[in-house]
């Protein structure tokens, strides 16, 4: 059921920029947004707002303790353990957290599914409200 939700935020998620990419090429007028500071401007989405792997360097939030669960089974978690995550997920500022995710990829590091769900629906929600301003 997890899985499904998840899959579904993601196709939802992915659907919105290739319509919004798609409607751009047939003419309608793109409204002028700001350019973030660390994007370089040659992407339609910023890698730093994606959580696709284009850097291979590792970035820690004061959350080295969480290598201990790398390539660990997504349903082991303990309820303690879940905690540990979501404190360094709730922590973390809004534009960290694709970032964090991304960091934790890169490390191999099992998040709990219902952490990764909560995670992934910061970062959507942060894009749907840049998306609207």
């Amino acid at each position: 059921m997890l899985y499904l939700f998840a899959a579904i935020v993601l196709v939802i998620v992915i659907s919105f920029f290739i319509s919004k990419k798609s409607s751009k090429g047939r003419g309608e007028k793109e409204q002028g947004t700001a350019v973030p500071s660390e994007c370089c401007g040659a992407h339609e989405i910023c890698e730093s707002e994606t959580l696709l792997n284009s850097k291979v360097e590792i970035v820690y939030f004061d959350d080295e303790e969480l290598d201990r669960f790398a390539e660990v089974g997504q349903n082991t978690f303990t309820d303690n353990e879940i905690e540990e995550f979501r404190e360094v997920l709730y922590s973390l500022r809004e534009n960290e957290v694709s970032d964090w995710l991304k960091s934790l990829q890169l490390r191999r590091v099992t998040i709990p599914e219902i952490i990764r769900e909560e995670a992934l629906m910061i970062v959507s929600e942060r894009r749907f409200q840049k998306e609207t301003m």
